[in-house]
């Protein structure tokens, strides 16, 4: 072959190679206007949406099938849990009208409770799940922080006793605890529950910083930012894991370690550029190349996360210069996020208006997710 061909070779294919990385990574992003006032808006439509379907007991409708018109059978702790505390953060960013319904699903849990080692467990059967006690203790938490009211002061400090017993000595948590042996199950961990303790035990020693909850929630932010995601096989890294974002927002006074810096930093590039692909479907060609959007629970945990990471950049100046390009990523997703709602001034019955739907279908912990999110986002909104 001719040099010439081979120059005209290499020069097609860096041109082709071009085109693909126009196509996908370096494609125009698209990221429509949101006011915080919008944002504000959504959020309420999407805790509106929790509060129409909340049954009087304090359940909440776990799914909702759009196609046929149909609740899903399903239900989950966790999800309880997790859609309860949200409540109590609408209250915390000032929306009262919240607490009633937050109360009533924190009181379903609390009818559930049943000890646990020196602790106390929050479960419907034989085996308790370290994720749904550990929502459970952040819901008593925020509750604490929002109302000043001591009254479960007593069953938070239990389920946090509950929480720590399930740590093992390098700072991971097994995921299960048998009820009726009285015992963790031991070698079963979990990818969500690890960080969600972590946050409820960091939580609790900020509101009762005496009971020595400092050094297990140092212990487990190790864990997490050393060796969790080699432990469970996790490439590429870091996992993208709200739960320790939220954690290491928690801890960011604590004075955290470099190691830790280094883990908040990575996981905020991580949710950066997830949002970023995402505003690359706005483009003609996104939404062939880049496939379908997430459902409104994972693109919601996306805003939580850079949310929380990005709280960090105003404190510690380690994460200093990571502060512009987290608003800029954290305006536009919240903006991304807004924009799949169903409206709630639509004339949808209570179980589609407010909501976000993949597939025809939602389920609660999407409002829960999109909702934390949105209203984590305002700050950086105009």
């Amino acid at each position: 072959m001719s040099s010439s061909r081979r120059v005209r070779g290499a020069l097609l294919a860096w041109v082709v190679g071009l085109g693909v990385l126009r196509l996908t990574f370096w494609a125009p992003e698209v990221c429509p206007p949101l006011t915080s006032t919008g944002a504000r808006a959504s959020a309420v439509s999407a805790g509106d949406w929790i509060v129409a379907n909340q049954e009087p007991s304090g359940r909440y409708l776990y799914g909702w099938n759009r196609d046929d018109s149909t609740p899903a059978e399903d239900y989950n702790l966790v999800r309880h849990a997790g859609v309860t505390m949200s409540l109590y953060q609408f209250v915390e960013a000032g929306e009262f009208e919240f607490l009633d319904a937050a109360d009533r699903g924190l009181r379903w849990m609390l009818d559930r409770l049943e000890p646990a080692g020196d602790g106390t467990a929050f479960t419907g059967g034989d085996t308790a799940k370290l994720g749904a006690a550990a929502l459970l203790a952040v819901s008593l938490a925020h509750r604490r922080i929002v109302t000043d009211d001591p009254i479960h002061d007593d069953t938070l400090l239990a389920v946090t006793r509950f929480l720590v017993g399930q740590q093992r000595d390098d700072g991971s948590m097994l995921n299960f605890y048998d009820v009726e042996g009285q015992a963790p199950v031991p070698g079963e961990t979990s990818v969500y529950a690890t960080g969600e303790a972590l946050w409820a035990i960091a939580m609790v020693h900020e509101l009762f910083p005496l009971e020595g909850y400092r050094a297990p929630a140092l212990l487990t932010l190790d864990y997490l930012s050393t060796r969790r995601d080699a432990d469970e096989d996790f490439f590429p890294q870091p996992w993208p894991d709200q739960w320790a974002a939220y954690s290491l927002a928690e801890m960011v006074e604590w004075g955290l370690e470099d190691h830790h810096i280094d883990y908040a930093r990575g996981l905020l590039h991580r949710y950066a550029s997830f949002i970023r692909f995402d505003a690359q479907r706005g483009t003609g060609y996104g939404s062939v190349t880049h496939g379908p959007a997430p459902r409104g629970s994972g693109y919601g945990t996306w805003i939580e996360g850079l949310a929380e990471l990005r709280s960090m950049t105003q404190v510690d100046a380690r994460m200093a210069d990571l502060a512009t390009g987290a608003d800029e990523a954290l305006a536009c997703g919240a903006a991304r996020l807004a924009e799949q709602q169903v409206p709630a001034s639509s004339n949808a019955p209570p179980e589609v208006a407010g909501a976000w739907f993949y597939d025809d279908f939602t389920r609660m912990d999407d409002q829960q997710h999109a909702a934390s999110g949105l209203l984590a986002a305002e700050p950086v909104l105009p």
